[in-house]
């Protein structure tokens, strides 16, 4: 008879403490560490594009906008993650002293994976949803020009989607423009 070997589960004290010493980024799902993988030069690209357009129209704002590095928890499943682009426009909040685990993303954007699409539209969305701040998730592919932009309104969330370069959106709740051209900068298909 064959046995299978017990997954080891950590607590997030035990994450938290080996992920500040890690050389690579890693999530905290379920009670394990999931490594992170690397990204290609499209989703590089894209989200850096994203990261500078909105960056640069909050130069006179007291909103934050963070790059791949800021991690987020999601307190009521336990998620630590690191969503490619994260904006918070009110007071930001962070688990501890660190300052380093937002808890109050108001925006998040993820640059679709071949490797992460599934999880980044079903399980991870659905965990982001119980963030009480967040307003506004969206999703752009690498693959092809395609954003599909999630907001929420009177506690639903509405699906608005763009696939022309021509196209712009506003991303209301951080009163923010982007246009696909810019997104999608330098990006071959």
């Amino acid at each position: 008879m064959a046995t299978v070997a017990a997954k080891t589960l950590i607590t997030p004290e035990e994450y938290l403490v080996k992920e500040r010493k890690a050389e690579f980024k890693s999530e905290y799902r379920n009670g394990q560490i999931v490594a992170m993988p690397g990204a290609s030069r499209p989703h590089n690209l894209i989200s850096g594009n994203i990261f500078g357009h909105i960056f640069i129209q909050f130069l006179d704002r007291t909103c934050e906008v963070y790059t791949n590095d800021m991690r987020v928890k999601v307190s009521d499943s336990g998620l630590y993650t690191y969503p490619d682009v994260v904006v918070v426009c009110d007071e930001p909040c962070f688990e501890d002293n660190h300052v380093d685990t937002l808890l109050n993303p108001t925006v998040i954007v993820e640059v679709l994976s071949p490797s992460t699409e599934d999880y980044d539209r079903h399980d991870k969305f659905l965990s982001y949803q119980t963030l009480e701040s967040l307003q506004e998730y969206i999703l752009v592919s690498q693959s092809g020009v395609h954003v599909e932009q999630y907001i929420r309104q009177n506690g639903n969330w509405t699906l608005r989607e763009f696939r022309s370069l021509d196209d712009v959106f506003q991303i209301a709740s951080i009163e923010c423009k982007l246009a696909l051209r810019a997104i999608y900068a330098k990006v071959q298909f």
